[in-house]
C-alpha cells in the first residue's frame, strides 16, 4: 500500500514540463443512431480512424459505446486532421471494402479537445440521401501515471435472466467525468451459463481507470449478455481505485466480490526545452519575445502611461495545476499591468519558470477580456489595441468569432501575429479581409482583425532589425482605418484643435 500511495506524485504539478511540445489525449468514441445494414439482424460496427487503429467490433447494436481508445500525441501547436470512418463488420476480412459502409466524419484533434466538456458530436455523412447517425467523441488528457492494475472479481446468486438456462454475465467498467458522465473503460469476457462466475484477471492503466485521481468515482455494470445485443441488466455498483487498494476485503463485496488486486508502477519521462518556441536561449530572443518588442515599441508610443496589462493563455497555473486561458504573465491578478514593452517581456520570461503550457488555444477568453474594457468606454476617449501572439491554431473558433463580431461594435482592434510553422488557415478566416467574418449568421459590423504569419519576416542573412520593422509596419497598417472606421460608425467627431499659442503675443485689453 505505501508504493501505491508513492506514486500519487507523478501527477503533481511541474512548472518545468511548461515546453513539453506534446500531450498525450485518450479519445474515447460513441455512436448513436446508426444506419441498419443487416436484414436479420443490427448492424455490427467497428470504428476505424483513418491513418491510425481499429477498434473492436461491437455485434448487434445501433448505438455502440467502444471500449477500445486512441491514445495520441496532441500537439497544441498543430491542426491534427482526423476521419473516422464507421463499418458494418460482415466477416473476418481486413479488407473494409468487403464491408458495408456506414458513414464518416471529418474533424481535427483540436475541435474534441476545444469543445465544451472536450465533447464533440457531429452527424455522420458520407451515403448521399442517407441519415447516418451522430458520433460522440470524447478527449481527455493523460496524466504522467504510468501504473497498471490488476485485478479479478467474483459473484454469487445473481439474478436469472435467461429463460431456459442461468445468465451468461459480464462487467462493465465506467470512469466519471466532471460533467457527471461516465466513459467505458474495460468490459470483462463473458461467462457462459452461471449464476457464480469467476471472471479472469486483467490489466488495466490506471490512468484508463481513474487517471491519476485515486479517488474518482468508478462505475461498474453487470449484465446477462444476449446473442442479439440486447444484454439485460443485473445490477451495478461504484467504487473507486483508493477502494480497490483495500484489495479482497468485506469493503470490496459489492454484488461482486473483488479476489485480488495489485498494481505496477513505471517510470515516466522527461521534457526536453531546446524543442520548444519558448525556449529561452541566452544569445538570442525567441519568436514570441521578437514579435512582442517589435510591434511593441512602436504602439506604446500611443499608451500615455506605458502601462499594460499582458495576459497568458493556455497553461497549468500554479500550485495546483489550474488550466487558464486568461492568467496575467505577472503572477498579480489584481494589478496585471507591466512597464512598457521590457515589463512585458519580463513578465513573460518569468511567468515561463511559474507555469506549465498546456493547449488547446484558446482565444475568446482573452478577446472577451478586452472587448469588457472596451465596453466601458465607447465616448471615443479611449481606443483598445489586443496584441495575440500564438504558436498554435485556434481550438475554440466558434467562440472566438462569437467575440469579434461582438467586439466589432466596440472600440478594439485586434492584432494575431503566428509563431512557428503550424498551419494558420483559421487565422486568415479570422482576419477577415476576403471575407467579412459572422457568427450565427450575423456579420462583424467592422473589419477589427489583422493576422500575419511570423514565418514571413524572417531575413534569412539575420539582419532582424529591418524585418522586424517591416513586420511592425504591416501589423499596425490597418489600425488608423479601424479605430477612423469606429469614429465615424458612433458619429464621433475629434476635438476642435487648440488655437497655436505664442509667447510673443499679448491678451487683448479693452480702453477705457
Amino acid at each position: 500500500m505505501d508504493k501505491v500511495e508513492a506514486t500519487a506524485t507523478v501527477c503533481d504539478f511541474d512548472p518545468m514540463s511548461g515546453s513539453i511540445p506534446a500531450t498525450k489525449v485518450e479519445i474515447t468514441v460513441s455512436c448513436r443512431n446508426l444506419l441498419d445494414r443487416d436484414t436479420f439482424s443490427k448492424s455490427d460496427p467497428c470504428k476505424f480512424l483513418f491513418t491510425y487503429y481499429r477498434t473492436e467490433v461491437i455485434d448487434n447494436t445501433l448505438n455502440p459505446d467502444f471500449v477500445r481508445k486512441y491514445i495520441l500525441d496532441y500537439f497544441f501547436e498543430e491542426k491534427q486532421n482526423l476521419r473516422f470512418d464507421v463499418y458494418d463488420i460482415d466477416s473476418k476480412s481486413p479488407d473494409l471494402a468487403k464491408h458495408d459502409f456506414l458513414g464518416q466524419v471529418y474533424c481535427t484533434l483540436g475541435e474534441i479537445v476545444g469543445s465544451p466538456a472536450s465533447r464533440l458530436e457531429k452527424q455522420l455523412v458520407g451515403i448521399p440521401g442517407k441519415t447516418c447517425g451522430t458520433i460522440i467523441l470524447s478527449a481527455e488528457e493523460l496524466g504522467n501515471c504510468r501504473d497498471y492494475a490488476t485485478m479479478q472479481f467474483c459473484a454469487n446468486k445473481l439474478d436469472k435472466k435467461d429463460f431456459f438456462g442461468k445468465s451468461d454475465p459480464f462487467m462493465v467498467f465506467y470512469r466519471s467525468n466532471e460533467d457527471g458522465t461516465f466513459t467505458i473503460c474495460h468490459k470483462t469476457e463473458v461467462v457462459k451459463n452461471t449464476l457464480n462466475p469467476v471472471w479472469e484477471p486483467f490489466s488495466i492503466p490506471v490512468r484508463a481507470l481513474c487517471n491519476g485521481d485515486y479517488n474518482r468515482t468508478i462505475k461498474v455494470e453487470v449484465y446477462d449478455w444476449d446473442r442479439d445485443g440486447s444484454h439485460d441488466f443485473i445490477g451495478e455498483f461504484t467504487t473507486s481505485y483508493k477502494e480497490l487498494c483495500r484489495g479482497q476485503s468485506q469493503l470490496n463485496v459489492y454484488e461482486v466480490s473483488l479476489l485480488s488486486f495489485n498494481t505496477f508502477l513505471l517510470s515516466k519521462g522527461n521534457p526536453s526545452q531546446s524543442t520548444s518556441l519558448h525556449y529561452m536561449n541566452p544569445y538570442q530572443m525567441n519568436a514570441y519575445a521578437m514579435a512582442l518588442k517589435a510591434v511593441g515599441e512602436i504602439i506604446q508610443d500611443y499608451d500615455s502611461d506605458k502601462m499594460f496589462p499582458a495576459l497568458g493563455f493556455g497553461a497549468k497555473l500554479p500550485p495546483d495545476g489550474r488550466v487558464s486561458h486568461e492568467f496575467p504573465l505577472n503572477g498579480n491578478v489584481e494589478n496585471p499591468y507591466c512597464n512598457g514593452i521590457e515589463g512585458i517581456l519580463e513578465a513573460y520570461h518569468q511567468s515561463l519558470k511559474t507555469v506549465q503550457l498546456y493547449g488547446p488555444t484558446n482565444f475568446a477568453p482573452v478577446v472577451n477580456h478586452v472587448a469588457r474594457y472596451a465596453a466601458a468606454v465607447q465616448d471615443g476617449s479611449q481606443y483598445f489595441v489586443l496584441l495575440i501572439i500564438t504558436d498554435g491554431v485556434i481550438s475554440d473558433m466558434a467562440q472566438t468569432k462569437e467575440a469579434i463580431v461582438n467586439g466589432a461594435k466596440l472600440p478594439m482592434s485586434i492584432i494575431i501575429v503566428g509563431v512557428g510553422q503550424a498551419e494558420f488557415d483559421a487565422m486568415v478566416e479570422l482576419d477577415g479581409d476576403d471575407v467579412r467574418i459572422s457568427s450565427r449568421g450575423k456579420l462583424a459590423e467592422r473589419d477589427i482583425v489583422q493576422f500575419v504569419p511570423f514565418r514571413d519576416y524572417m531575413d534569412r542573412t539575420g539582419n532582424h532589425v529591418l524585418s522586424m520593422a517591416r513586420l511592425a509596419k504591416d501589423v499596425l497598417a490597418e489600425i488608423p482605418d479601424q479605430l477612423i472606421s469606429y469614429m465615424k460608425s458612433r458619429a464621433i467627431k475629434p476635438n476642435p484643435v487648440p488655437p497655436p499659442y505664442s509667447s510673443c503675443e499679448q491678451p487683448e485689453t479693452e480702453s477705457v
